[in-house]
């Protein structure tokens, strides 16, 4: 085990007794200590050296005080921790000293046993101290690498959509050139292959949509606002039911449902919740789906999306929020896996989260929070 290097003392006293005393003191202690009986030489020196972790000075001497030299050795060295030894006479002085950067201070005459448990605090206060630099420059450093990430994501996002349609369209406008060409000598089975592949187009164009729209979600700048939900989850409802009017189902929407969130953000989430509450109840005899509010039992809110569709087994849960994760076969359930995934970034940019509750044929309810600032 590799022990900690000893830690640097200056120390200052123009009493020169005192401070040998002191330095042979400290020095039998484990510390490296070093003693000026002159303010100015011991700046001096902490301007050459650089290398020592606490000062500990008198406050009364007669070329500079306590208070000026940790002043100034602070200019020079931030980082140092700095403790002042002062008499009874003058605790106003070394509160005034605390007021300019000192960790503590130390009331004369003392004694060992005084001295070293001030001297660990101060070291322990600068190592967290410099610890938290330390942190907040890593933290900065991330910080400048996600928005470096999030810039590549960007172009990746343009490259994707510029480079891969071009060709999806050309194989689907050659596609259609070639059966126009041929015309009537055109077979059935050959007409299954192109069906294929204006499938395979399609899928993929959708894919890239979904893609883009996950990008998005990451990037886009937020916007709170009281935002009506239930509102919201009607307008959505309305257009799925739209686009299928043979199809019955009952939508229940609980009234006046307001929460704080992006407007726009927060269409995309429930947008996907409910689409994909329709879907997995396309083959329920009679769709039910259902939006509403339950309380925690901390009392804060949670909302939820639930469906008497086709449901799922819960051992697979962990995999729902994942991009392309699928617990149906796309012949069943066409779709890409991306949804749920932009449904759960867009949840958390909120500083919310969001759950699943399910059993397989009986359908799925999915729960999710918004932040504090959220009102039911």
């Amino acid at each position: 085990m590799t022990l900690p290097p000893p830690q640097h003392l200056l120390i200052v006293d123009d009493e020169a007794p005192h401070l040998r005393a002191l330095c042979d003191t400290l020095s039998a202690q484990g510390y490296v200590a070093t003693g000026f009986t002159s303010a100015r030489a011991a700046l001096d020196a902490l301007r050459k050296q650089k290398t020592f972790d606490l000062v500990l000075t008198d406050l009364m001497m007669p070329e500079m005080d306590g208070i000026a030299l940790i002043r100034t050795a602070l200019e020079i060295d931030p980082s140092l921790a700095c403790v002042v030894m002062t008499g009874h006479g003058t605790i106003d002085s070394a509160v005034a000293a605390m007021k300019q950067g000192a960790v503590d201070y130390i009331l004369k005459p003392f004694k060992l046993s005084t001295v070293l448990p001030v001297i660990s605090r101060a070291l322990a206060a600068r190592r967290l101290r410099l610890e938290n630099e330390m942190l907040h420059k890593h933290l900065h450093a991330r910080t400048l690498e996600l928005e470096a990430a999030n810039k590549e994501l960007e172009t990746f996002s343009y490259s994707v959509s510029h480079d891969l349609r071009a060709p999806l369209r050309a194989i689907g406008g050659y596609m259609e050139l070639l059966l126009e060409s041929l015309g009537d000598r055109v077979d059935s089975q050959s007409r299954t292959y192109a069906d294929h592949v204006h499938a395979g187009v399609t899928r993929m164009n959708i894919l890239i949509d979904d893609l883009l729209r996950l990008a998005r979600t990451t990037r886009t700048e937020m916007h709170r606002m009281p935002v009506d939900l239930t509102s919201l989850v009607r307008e959505i409802a309305e257009k799925l039911q739209a686009e299928a009017p043979g199809r019955p189902g009952e939508w229940i929407v609980a009234p006046d449902v307001i929460a704080n969130g992006d407007p726009g953000l927060l269409r995309v989430m429930l947008e996907n919740l409910l689409a994909n509450a329709w879907k997995y109840t396309g083959k329920t005899a009679r769709a039910r789906v259902e939006f509403g509010i339950e309380h925690q039992p901390d009392g804060s809110p949670a909302y939820y999306v639930r469906d008497n569709g086709a449901g799922f087994d819960m051992k697979y849960a962990h995999r729902l929020f994942g991009p392309f994760q699928r617990l149906h076969s796309e012949r069943d359930f066409p779709g890409t896996g991306v949804g749920l995934a932009t449904v759960q970034r867009i949840i958390h940019k909120h500083g919310g989260r969001i759950w699943a509750q399910a059993a397989p044929d009986q359908g799925a309810t999915f729960f999710f929070t918004l932040p504090p600032g959220s009102v039911a």
